[in-house]
């Protein structure tokens, strides 16, 4: 019997990605996101069965759980990939943008996590795999809200993996450097200014990474070599120091 993964965000980018390699591997999936054109295209393209669930996670994702019982399916894999960011000053973006941007990345990840997981504890199998960023890893001047939204899904889905372990279901968090999607565009960055951090891969190349650990049992990953390698020997700078060089990487960005 095919297992059945939901992936939010899945009408681009790494959402896409992801559901395009769970499909290959034999996963019923339902895919979540606003755009249903857009998911309805990508099922028609998939190997596998797919099912779209047209759904704004910033007001609905309460109401996700109940859409998902009436296919009459249970969900084995989780994947909190719905997410945005915004950039600017913090004083001068909209303060509802910002709002929604904590409810979506944050919010939207502890109310579907709380809906599926108890059902995967009874039956003692399944995951959730919540995609945060390398953004989460340190405080990001003009991207202050993502990336304190991003600290909070390293956080929350690092304690849940702690939590359940030995339960039989495994908990990943994936931490992605710069990857060419539409999230760029969406959080207002020029194409001409994107901030210079190194170690750009493919969503393709997340997506293939993130389900190896997943099924290895990794706690987290940061996908990509030399992004991995870049995080690694910057830990150790102090914060003041890197606040300093990172304003000065992202103020024309």
């Amino acid at each position: 019997m095919a297992q059945t993964a939901l992936v939010t965000g899945a009408s681009s980018g790494i959402g896409a990605a992801l559901a395009r390699e769970l499909s290959a591997r034999g996963y019923e999936l339902i895919l979540v996101a606003r755009r249903a054109e857009r998911m309805q295209q990508l099922a028609e393209q998939l190997p596998g069965r797919a099912h779209v669930i047209a759904c704004d996670l910033a007001g609905e994702a309460g109401a996700l759980a109940d859409k998902v019982a009436a296919l009459s399916l249970s969900v084995d894999l989780l994947v909190n990939n719905a997410g945005f960011g915004t950039h600017g000053r913090f004083a001068e973006i909209d303060a509802v943008r910002e709002a929604e941007e904590v409810r979506v990345n944050c919010e939207a990840i502890v109310t579907l996590s709380h809906a599926f997981l108890p059902a995967m504890l009874e039956r003692r199998r399944g995951g959730i795999i919540t995609i945060a960023s390398t953004a989460g890893m340190q405080p990001l001047p003009y991207e202050a809200v993502y990336s304190a939204t991003k600290a909070f899904a390293r956080a929350f889905s690092d304690a849940l993996h702690a939590e359940l372990r030995g339960s039989g279901v495994k908990v990943l968090c994936v931490n992605p450097g710069p990857v060419p999607t539409e999230w760029q565009a969406v959080a207002g960055y020029s194409p001409d200014h994107l901030p210079p951090v190194p170690g750009k891969i493919s969503a393709e190349q997340v997506a293939r990474e993130a389900i190896r650990a997943f099924e290895r049992g990794r706690r987290s990953i940061i996908p990509g070599t030399v992004i991995r390698w870049y995080m690694r020997l910057n830990r150790p700078a102090p914060v003041a120091l890197k606040l300093r060089v990172i304003e000065r990487m992202y103020r024309q960005g």
